[in-house]
């Protein structure tokens, strides 16, 4: 690489919103370089509640532009990769006297079916709950409850196939990447870039400096900028517990509590149920964010208020956390600030143009990113027109009805796969998952078992593609087979990755 290049737009931060940025402004022809301080959706993108979705409970709070574009958002993105993206129907449990009164929740789920163009998504209905198999796991006190749609992403896999996508169009994408500083000279960003795994130093030149760094924004912009009296974000921490499976249904459900919060009952994994989130406010670092005892017994109890079988912390095997970093605007309640999006430009006019984000949702990363290309194209001028809506990210070509379909020609082509691991790989690859078992007659063909489903080709693909480094970011990220394997296994997945790292060093 040469010691310095010049970019039009040099893109901190490789969560959702930076990936998705750098991807959009490379199709449109800008020449575009993206710097991760760590691994591709190792902050708050990975820590999220996995969800395409309007937002049900924004409408209390008025958010009527976000659950729009939201709700809008969810047929375009679920078209863009129906491997990563799947509807889901969601259960409501009612009872009279409960958090909120039957013709309340009847006219936000009016609203949710008309307002945003749904086409494909099926629309809402009610359950008779002493008939509906949706009954059989819950308290017998529910007599009716409305289902209705929204969808469920891979989230970390849906941060690192932008970042693919994005790279394929030219982008310079960097991991383990810090930006240690940024300055303004002549008109340009100089940008300078610490590579944490080696110590190596890099310079680039950019028109415009995007600071897409989510928690880390403000961090950015006093650390990176000498701007100490940054305070734009309100750091609000949500935290997961993951249990071993606790109904067979296919539907999620959505659970009211008496404080006025919901959280999801979701199933996870195929064998594993996923319960959550909460809504605290966090005043520490984000690299250190873990879930508190108070939120662990938070989620058993309000799970246990509605399941037969109650949830205890015993019964949890894994647990992740994170931290939404939301813009402040006064909100009194964690659960009350604003989950919509905020874009501030800084500079112009002869001096280099700086655009920092705030906010942002899973479901709305691809309209934020449009937007944040029209700030651009107002500092640096034009180069194409918006084009995501009708794109695929990679392995997502086929039709957003089409998984099974998927799935039976994979299992055609490699007769050895079981249903299990064939799902998963299209799962996980979709169109690209026969790419990678490239001529393999046979589970031997795949090389080394690091266990469960998980073989040499697919750590090799995940790191020369994907950029992942180490065995978390293969067993956390680019797969949850985590939940899958045992220490060994980590440790032996581990010591090949350091071994085929050293190889291309």
């Amino acid at each position: 690489m040469p010691a310095e290049d010049q970019f039009d737009i040099f893109v901190i931060g490789g969560g959702i919103n930076g990936c998705g940025i750098a991807r959009d402004a490379a199709g449109r022809g800008y020449s575009v370089a993206l710097a991760e301080m760590n691994d591709f959706a190792s902050g708050t993108s990975s820590a999220a509640t996995k969800l395409i979705h309007g937002g049900l409970r924004y409408l209390e709070h008025y958010e009527f532009r976000l659950v729009r574009e939201s709700l809008m958002e969810r047929e375009v993105l679920w078209a863009m990769a129906p491997h990563i993206i799947w509807p889901m129907r969601f259960v409501l449990p009612f009872h009279k006297g409960g958090v909120r009164p039957a013709w309340l929740i009847r006219l936000g789920l009016f609203l949710y079916d008309h307002i945003g163009g749904r086409k494909l998504l099926p629309a809402t209905k009610t359950l008779d709950m002493r008939r509906d198999p949706a009954a059989k796991p819950l308290k017998s006190l529910f007599t009716k409850a409305f289902e209705y749609s929204d969808g469920w992403v891979d989230d970390a896999r849906m941060v690192v196939l932008n970042a693919r996508d994005a790279a394929d169009r030219g982008a310079l994408i960097l991991s383990c990447s810090r930006v240690t500083s940024a300055r303004r000279e002549a008109g340009l960003w100089h940008i300078d870039v610490e590579d944490r795994a080696t110590g190596a130093g890099s310079s680039f030149k950019a028109r415009m400096l995007v600071n897409a760094a989510g928690p880390w924004v403000d961090v950015v912009l006093s650390d990176v900028f000498s701007n100490n009296s940054a305070h734009n974000v309100r750091l609000v921490q949500g935290s997961h517990i993951i249990v071993r499976r606790k109904f067979d249904d296919p539907r999620a459900y959505f659970f009211q509590n008496p404080d006025g919060r919901i959280i999801f009952a979701i199933p996870y994994e195929t064998d594993f149920t996923l319960i959550g989130t909460t809504d605290r406010d966090y005043n520490g670092d984000p690299h250190e964010v873990r879930i508190t005892d108070a939120e662990t017994d938070y989620l058993c109890k309000a799970a246990s208020e509605y399941f037969k079988e109650p949830v205890a912390p015993s019964d949890i095997v894994w647990t992740y956390s994170g931290v939404r970093p939301l813009f402040d605007d006064g909100a009194s309640k964690a659960q009350e600030a604003t989950r919509d999006y905020v874009l501030k430009v800084e500079g112009g006019k002869g001096d280099a143009p700086l655009l920092n984000i705030f906010g942002g949702k899973l479901t709305t990363y691809r309209r934020l990113g449009e937007h944040a290309l029209e700030k651009i194209i107002e500092m640096i001028g034009t180069k194409g027109a918006p084009w995501t809506a009708g794109s695929s990210l990679p392995g997502g070509d086929f039709p957003a009805t089409g998984y099974d379909a998927q799935v039976s020609a994979l299992k055609d082509r490699y007769s050895f796969l079981g249903d299990r691991h064939a799902r998963r790989l299209v799962r996980l690859y979709g169109t690209l998952a026969a790419r990678m078992l490239g001529e393999a007659k046979a589970l031997s063909d795949l090389g080394r078992h690091f266990g469960a489903d998980l073989y040499e080709v697919e750590v090799n693909w995940l790191m020369n593609r994907e950029w992942a480094r180490y065995a978390e970011d293969v067993l956390w990220r680019r797969t949850k087979l985590g939940l899958k394997v045992g220490p060994a296994e980590v440790a032996g997945l581990e010591e090949y990755m350091r071994e085929k790292m050293r190889e291309v060093a």
